[in-house]
């Protein structure tokens, strides 16, 4: 039976698709049958061009296309509101029966969402959508990614309080930007002591691997 991980972030702009590409390369390298599937993106002319097309070129998964992701939208807006400009709102039917059938395929499914997890994915007359409700859809758990920089630690704190809010079991934090130095080995620190939550990897610009041993990344996979 397929495993699978939700991987969202503090906020756009911090790396989640490039480090998301980075978990699914180190599960392939590890001889780990390994796919990906996003929901809903925006801002992409084509799949190819678009954050899936992005993971599974750098990850050299070589996924059919058509199963990379269920809903694509040209205009640079969050999905919601892309949907509302385009047509084609999300629903979760499609988004459940999608994401079965990449798990079918991959015995490791890593599901990415977009901008932060307080991202609206339908808000119409018709339904109300956020990452959660795919998350809870598909009962996964999550991994946090954030920047290592200055802010961080409010960024994650608050971020990790909403997802606990949600009843949703979160399984660590990646840092990316990574270059060490007091404020960040600090940031570290902090983000540990006041959540709870572990560092699973620090992410240097321009890694090509994620520095985390394998069976440890497989591990977070339910």
């Amino acid at each position: 039976m397929s495993k699978a991980l939700f991987i969202t972030a503090t906020g756009t702009d911090v790396g989640k698709t490039y480090v998301t590409a980075l978990i699914v390369k180190k599960l392939r390298e590890s001889g780990i049958n390994a796919g990906y599937y996003k929901a809903a993106l925006s801002g992409a002319e084509s799949i190819a061009d678009s954050d899936a097309g992005y993971v599974n070129k750098t990850a050299g998964i070589n996924q059919p296309e058509n199963t990379l992701l269920s809903y694509m939208y040209k205009t640079a807006v969050s999905p919601h509101l892309a949907a509302k400009i385009e047509g084609n709102p999300v629903t979760l039917e499609k988004i459940k029966a999608d994401f079965s059938k990449v798990a079918k395929s991959y015995d490791f499914v890593t599901v990415e969402g977009a901008g932060g997890i307080v991202c609206p994915i339908r808000y119409d007359e018709t339904a109300h959508i956020f990452l959660e409700d795919i998350i809870r859809t598909l009962d996964l758990g999550t991994v946090i990614i954030a920047d290592a920089g200055l802010g961080t630690i409010n960024a994650v704190v608050t971020t990790a309080e909403y997802i606990k809010s949600r009843n949703i079991d979160i399984k660590g934090v990646i840092l990316n930007n990574w270059a060490g130095g007091i404020m960040q080995e600090d940031n570290a620190k902090m983000i540990t002591d006041i959540t709870g939550l572990e560092v699973l990897a620090k992410v240097k610009k321009g890694d090509t691997s994620l520095d985390i041993d394998p069976e440890k990344l497989a591990g977070l996979y339910n």
